[in-house]
């Protein structure tokens, strides 16, 4: 299940900004097409977590969300294909967030609901779905030689499909908390905000949002930049991060039953803050050995975060509070950082030449705020968990 899904994330998701480069549609309406799954992620994880969690099985809604994803991706890279009006392409694009961003999410809520110990098996697992992502960028790159057209969002869209038809392989299992009569709080899962109420709770959600702010910069900018080095094929090469992501996923119970959470946490913001450093020197192999740490990055700090939730959230909430991680990092990080990283990017434009150097320290230096504060604020349980 994590393998199909990830594969399908991760064929349009790492070429999007190419893809929309070349059928001419500029850097405004390519930061504004990204910040639509930032804008989704803030309206749709919580009402689908409370789905999962007090109305329907997890599996049954995600064939929902998968349906609705591949038919809107159809109808968004077709559009592009037809260079139709921007502000089509945008709609098209937020339509479809709307059933894309929360898939994940479910994704991983319904996997940790089948384990039988998610501090050791839960790893592993997940690097199935890196190694879906992973695999997508040479599938672009080389079998679809689709770096800049559109074949690879319609390629997603099948992938789409095949995950719908391997739901109904998966043992059904209830909603944990079934509710037949739901209030309009129950249907938005605003409860889920409760969460926050408790200290660590509410640093690792906020933390979550702020991480991703610089963070955001990733995928959409990095490809720009690798293009500018001219580097072609730049789409395998972000693979590189979901290649030491695996590696990371696969170290990660080892890790968990021998460091506090808060170290892996701050282990995570550290490489974020060590890989837009090398980003800034500007060559290819500096930006090579960043992307590779991507993947540690993302793996220290997003993966810890959702094993934190299922060792510290009561299981019948534990859709929406994956829901709303999800809503905190791709919805309010997200679209702050799609839409603050493109301003600073322009910013650090003059006369039609990139200064990326600026750029990349400038986010570099966000993160090591965010690192202070967090190793102020979070405090964990005194033993290890």
């Amino acid at each position: 299940m994590f393998f199909i899904v990830g594969h399908a994330l991760g064929l349009w998701n790492i070429n999007l900004s190419s893809v929309l480069h070349a059928y001419g549609y500029g850097a405004t309406v390519i930061d504004n097409v990204w910040s639509t799954s930032a804008i989704a992620a803030i309206i749709s994880p919580l009402i689908v977590g409370a789905l999962a969690d007090q109305r329907y099985s997890s599996e049954r809604v995600l064939r929902w969300l998968g349906l609705g994803a591949a038919t809107f991706l159809c109808l968004l890279f077709y559009g592009i294909q037809e260079r139709w009006h921007w502000s089509v392409i945008i709609l098209l694009a937020q339509v479809h967030a709307l059933w894309s961003v929360p898939s994940f999410g479910l994704a991983t809520s319904l996997v940790i609901s089948r384990l039988a110990d998610a501090k050791s098996q839960f790893g592993p697992i997940r690097a199935w779905a890196t190694l879906g992502w992973m695999l997508a960028g040479p599938v672009v790159s080389f079998v679809l030689v689709s770096d800049e057209r559109v074949v690879s969002g319609f390629a997603a869209a099948v992938v789409w499909l095949i995950a719908i038809g391997f739901t109904f392989t998966l043992k059904h299992m209830p909603p944990p908390e079934q509710k037949h009569q739901r209030t309009w709080r129950d249907i938005l899962g605003l409860d889920a905000w409760s969460l926050l109420r408790h200290p660590d709770h509410r640093v690792v959600f906020i933390g979550a949002a702020l991480f991703n702010i610089p963070l955001a910069a990733f995928y959409p900018h990095t490809v720009l930049h690798l293009k500018e080095l001219g580097v072609e094929h730049s789409t395998a090469l972000m693979s590189l991060a979901q290649i030491m992501e695996a590696i990371g996923l696969l170290a990660l119970s080892w890790l968990l039953t021998r460091a506090r959470l808060k170290w892996l946490f701050l282990g995570g913001i550290a490489a974020g803050f060590v890989r837009y450093l090398l980003y800034a020197c500007g060559t290819v192999p500096t930006l090579c050995i960043g992307i590779a740490i991507h993947g540690v990055c993302f793996t220290l700090f997003y993966m810890t975060a959702q094993i934190y939730l299922e060792h510290r959230i009561p299981a019948a909430m534990r859709s929406r509070a994956q829901a709303l991680l999800s809503l905190m990092m791709s919805g309010i990080g997200n679209f702050i950082g799609y839409q603050g990283c493109g301003w600073w990017r322009h910013a650090c434009e003059h006369q039609g030449v990139m200064d990326w150097h600026t750029y990349w320290q400038g986010l570099a230096g966000v993160i090591a705020l965010i690192f202070v504060w967090f190793a102020f604020s979070y405090k964990g349980r005194q033993h290890r968990v």
